[in-house]
């Protein structure tokens, strides 16, 4: 009798160390999963950020430089543009793909397709990742008021200014109503309209808007910062190495 009782025991304990060991296993695995999605594909990402880079700068240099041309919204896939945005860091140049799907944001961000190109009326809308991916709106919960995003076309350079009352630092009191910066449900797509939280309105000036996750490591909420244009376009051939704007000034 004692060996038959001693039977179920050794299965047991044969059972719980093999459910230990698949937990154990299963454990390294979403580590692993976690390691990959945060720093391998961050580093992916900065090698195809300098390839498209070379891309586009090879494009902007064979195409004739002419800041009263019109832009015109390109293909799905297609830069659009250079985000630069100084705040986050003297490498925070990005190159912007037409269009949002995953496709275009694991490459780096993402212009929403049909909203205002850069230095036109409206709301020029950019998505990015903020974990992963290049990480490339990681930090986007820092910028202030006034704070400068510099946006580059083969031509021209726009400078953009995050909303807000520079004076105080409070994000919510821009005279417009719009704050510079707050955190929306996703279903929320007012924040991209061409006067950004009035859907259904018209352009009532030169807007920039950039989206990303909240919190950290999560897609259940939105952090968005609105810009708006200051002054007109800046023509390359005046400034090559960028505006004031990219120091800060």
């Amino acid at each position: 009798m004692a060996q038959a009782g001693r039977a179920p025991a050794g299965l047991w304990r044969a059972v719980a160390r093999g459910l230990g060991e698949l937990l154990v296993t299963a454990g390294l695995v979403v580590l692993l999963f976690v390691v990959y999605e945060v720093h391998v594909t961050d580093l992916l990402n900065d090698r195809r950020q300098d390839e498209l880079a070379e891309e586009v700068d090879e494009a902007w240099t064979r195409q004739p430089v002419d800041a009263s041309a019109a832009l015109v919204e390109p293909p799905v896939g297609e830069p659009v543009a250079v985000l630069r945005i100084p705040r986050l860091g003297e490498d925070s140049q990005r190159v912007v793909l037409q269009g949002t799907s995953e496709d275009q944001l694991s490459q780096g961000p993402g212009h929403y397709v049909g909203t205002a190109l850069p230095g036109q009326q409206g709301n020029l809308a950019i998505a990015g990742h903020r974990v992963g991916k290049g990480s490339p709106f990681l930090d986007l919960d820092r910028m202030r008021p006034g704070d400068p995003i510099v946006v580059g076309t083969a031509a021209s350079w726009f400078v953009y200014r995050v909303l807000g009352d520079p004076a105080s630092g409070d994000v919510a009191a821009d005279p417009s109503g719009i704050p510079g910066l707050h955190v929306v449900r996703p279903e929320e797509v007012g924040v991209i309209a061409p006067t950004p939280g009035a859907p259904g309105a018209s352009a009532s000036g030169a807007y920039l808007t950039l989206t990303t996750c909240h919190p950290r490591y999560s897609a259940r909420q939105r952090l968005v910062v609105h810009a708006v244009l200051d002054g007109a376009a800046i023509s390359k051939a005046d400034a090559p190495d960028g505006p004031p704007g990219l120091t800060g000034g």
